[in-house]
């Protein structure tokens, strides 16, 4: 059963901050990613011919499930499925499902838990996402000579190749999950895909991402801020509210800068609070996009 929402992003107590600039990160820089389930690999069922006999089943529509087994992975179109099981609604229900908007993809997503709408919305951000894919396929492996199946949560197709998402908080980890988790990354590696278990966020980041999506959505630039804005970050990294008021309405470069962040060609330190003294900087980097003036 899929976890519930919650009032607040669960966090994993971490040491010291390092600097971690928006405009620069990836997903795997902003999350905290389980490992513990590489104690349990010994336990799966993997002879020589376990890539054939491990399955995958995935859906076109709502026709009848194909399979393909893990072997013949790279043989799957993953850009005509959809998810390989139905999102519910019902009133009194454990988890929480909804719809997530992403502007890397131009529709809305569906999750069953805050902690995956959290997910959409920050792989949206810094995932260099092409696609993503909810309930992707549903894996049949074996442990012990039982079969088992599980469904991983997303497959997020991005410019670094595909990557296979499961999200569950930090101590609901049961020992049958860690067995479906190290699975799931033995079929993803065999594929030649990334895996990972998501359980958290570090500290400040989905606060400030979230901040950022409020203006993610493309802007009108009538009053050239953007440019005011890119040619005082230009200076060197300076604090927010010096950065605002060196242009024309320093009330709507304020607006504009979130949406710079959003489209990083500004950045900002993600590992502090963002306010009026976050230091901003102009990206060192070609930001994302088209580069088309929004």
């Amino acid at each position: 059963m899929k976890d519930s929402g919650a009032s607040s992003v669960r966090q994993v107590p971490e040491g010291p901050q390092r600097e971690t600039w928006s405009d620069s990160c990836r997903l795997e820089d902003l999350a905290f990613l389980h490992r513990g389930f590489s104690d349990y690999a010994h336990q799966l069922d993997l002879d020589k011919r376990w890539a054939r006999r491990w399955t995958t089943s995935w859906r076109s529509g709502w026709d009848a499930a194909a399979t393909f087994s893990v072997r013949d992975l790279s043989e799957v179109d993953v850009s005509r499925t959809v998810p390989v099981r139905r999102f519910t609604w019902r009133t009194a229900q454990y988890h929480r499902p909804g719809l997530e908007y992403m502007v890397s993809t131009s529709r809305h997503h569906g999750y069953e838990s805050f902690e995956e709408e959290c997910l959409l919305l920050v792989a949206d951000f810094a995932a260099g996402l092409c696609e993503a894919l909810s309930q992707p396929f549903r894996l049949r492996f074996y442990v012990g000579g039982k079969r088992v199946d599980h469904t991983p949560d997303y497959l997020l197709l991005t410019d670094t190749g595909p990557f296979v998402i499961d999200v569950r908080p930090a101590g609901r980890i049961r020992p049958e999950d860690e067995l479906k988790f190290a699975a799931t990354f033995e079929a993803a590696l065999a594929a030649g895909w990334r895996y990972g278990v998501v359980t958290g966020w570090r500290r400040h980041v989905w606060e400030t991402v979230d901040a950022f999506s409020a203006e993610r959505r493309p802007l009108t630039n009538v009053l050239e801020v953007h440019g005011q804005l890119r040619k005082a970050a230009s200076q060197g990294p300076l604090p927010l509210r010096d950065l605002v008021e060196q242009c024309s309405v320093p009330a709507v470069a304020r607006a504009h800068s979130l949406h710079l962040l959003w489209r990083r060609e500004l950045g900002t330190d993600l590992s502090e609070p963002y306010g009026d003294a976050s230091l901003i900087r102009l990206a060192p980097v070609e930001p994302r996009g088209s580069g088309r003036e929004f």
